[in-house]
């Protein structure tokens, strides 16, 4: 403790008997701050008898140091923040900062109301009322600033835990705490994902995090994201197939760097999202070798780059997509996607090659959109059916299929 008033240190012009009366009084002050507390706020009577125990340590840990800053003014900072020290770790989880400014107000009020009346005479009583004000200032930045470093812990915690499940998934592990994680930071473990790769803006991770949220949180979509060295990985929930789905994609690829964005295919849940990630990687390694793709583009369009560059997983889908329903529904289907890519894409030498009418090619050839959703006549659908059957032919070969 320190001196009394009737040493030389500073003490707000209080005699020792007014402070001693204070002191005897902080208690009775506290549990009348809980009284009024219960009385006025309905959450607060619904706290466990643990937590209100809680509160009440720390209102009477701020009345007793407030007579400790009446007897020496200088120690109001360390004196406040201390009241807050005193609270377990976890009050700010429980209470919120909204709900602490009540509980502050409330004391204040009661400190306010009641200390004037123990003052020896008009003098003191002016000087305790004005010391209670500026009681209340310092308790307010106390309160604040806890808040504040309680946030930031929070912040750095969720992005080691966000940069955490990103990498998992990048790597493709299906562990069980992925769906926990994802739930701790307030994810939907059962929304689609979607995954996009891309360079980084940035050499500052934090400046990115808060441009990659700043848009996800303007088009109302939940995002994880990890800046790994230059590339950014970019996590994003919800539908993206349809025509504003695609409108998200592009907004979402203005948070990258110059060059080419890939997104991986919509997986129906989080636990799926390493099979987006492997695909879009997959076409941000490929994607040179197409210098007119669009930005975004996804790794499905990238099929033929990504094959070329020994993706098996690419081949895989080009078979499944493309050569085994052609080949599955029999007929001639096969043979006139062969004859007319062989002859440049020119009906009538397709239709002499096959010695059947042009009419018949032209039917032929829209059942093949039909099958596989590519169009023989366009340049890049072309590409991808002719590199398609190309890789039919060696997995025949091969006598994988």
């Amino acid at each position: 403790m320190t001196a009394s008033a009737d040493d030389d240190g500073p003490s707000h012009g209080m005699s020792a008997a007014t402070l001693r009366t204070l002191e005897r009084a902080s208690g009775g002050l506290a549990s009348s701050s809980i009284g009024e507390m219960d009385q006025l706020l309905p959450w607060f009577r619904r706290l466990p008898a643990d937590q209100r125990a809680s509160v009440l340590l720390v209102i009477q840990t701020g009345a007793a140091n407030f007579v400790e800053w009446l007897r020496d003014p200088t120690q109001a900072i360390r004196l406040t923040a201390e009241a807050f020290r005193a609270a377990p770790k976890d009050f700010s989880r429980w209470v919120s900062l909204r709900q602490t400014v009540e509980l502050v107000r409330i004391a204040i009020n009661i400190l306010e109301r009641e200390m004037p009346a123990l003052a020896a005479d008009d003098v003191e009583r002016a000087v305790l009322t004005e010391a209670v004000l500026r009681y209340g200032r310092e308790i307010a930045f106390a309160a604040a600033t806890s808040y504040a470093a309680a946030a930031e812990a929070r912040g750095a915690w969720d992005a080691r835990l966000e940069a955490l499940m990103v990498d998992g998934i990048v790597r493709g592990d299906a562990e069980e705490s992925l769906l926990s994680r994802a739930a701790a930071l307030g994810w939907d473990p059962a929304a689609e994902a979607t995954v996009l790769v891309g360079a980084s803006p940035s050499d500052d991770p934090p400046a990115v995090v808060y441009e990659v949220r700043s848009r996800a949180a303007r088009i109302g979509r939940p995002v994880l994201l990890s800046v790994q060295g230059s590339r950014l990985v970019v996590v994003l929930a919800g539908p993206v197939d349809s025509p504003a789905g695609h409108e998200v994609l592009t907004r979402m690829a203005d948070a990258f760097d110059k060059g080419p964005v890939v997104a991986g295919p919509t997986v129906a849940a989080l636990a799926d999202a390493y099979r987006s990630a492997a695909d879009a990687l997959s076409g941000l390694r490929a994607v040179v070798a197409w210098p007119d793709a669009p930005r975004p583009v996804r790794s499905t369009d990238l099929l033929p780059e990504r094959a070329l560059a020994g993706d098996p997983e690419a081949e895989r889908q080009m078979i499944e997509k493309v050569v085994r329903p052609l080949v599955d529904v029999g007929g001639s289907l096969l043979e006139t996607v062969e004859a007319y890519l062989e002859v440049g894409g020119v009906l009538e030498s397709c239709a002499k090659r096959l010695f059947v009418h042009p009419n018949t090619v032209r039917y032929r050839l829209r059942r093949v959109t039909e099958l596989t959703g590519y169009t023989a006549s366009d340049p890049r659908d072309g590409l991808v059916l002719r590199m398609s059957l190309a890789v039919g032919r060696l997995a025949r070969a091969r006598g994988h299929w």
